[in-house]
């Protein structure tokens, strides 16, 4: 894959975007797999209207992609960013949080919007 040079007011906007641990969290699971609002509510102990917001940065930033299922609203990490690698970096460091959605899984919890 042929290296991309960023900027730095790019860098710099999208390290403070990740600077921010919920938002940081938000990209660690939707890294390993797609999630609702719903789900990362449960995840993350916040009101859906705190996680909205932090997903509404992430999303103008283009970092996440939404996918719409009727009325749920689906996010995944944008592989086609052209920062992912340094994302990726960032996010290979910590540690993914397969284990937090398998948890929610084993709870009945994933999905819990259908």
């Amino acid at each position: 894959m042929e290296k991309v040079e960023l900027n730095v007011v790019d860098t710099a906007q999208i390290l403070k975007l990740m600077g921010d641990k919920t938002r940081l969290s938000i990209l660690r699971y939707v890294n390993v797999d797609e999630c609702c609002v719903c789900e990362l509510v449960e995840l993350l102990g916040l009101s859906q209207p705190a996680i909205s917001q932090h997903l509404r940065k992430l999303k103008d930033a283009k970092l996440i992609n939404e996918r719409r299922n009727g009325h749920w609203v689906f996010y995944s990490i944008n592989r086609k960013h052209s920062a992912i690698d340094m994302v990726q970096d960032i996010l290979n460091v910590l540690p993914n949080g397969q284990e937090e959605l398998d948890e929610l899984s084993k709870n009945n919890l994933r999905i819990i919007c259908d």
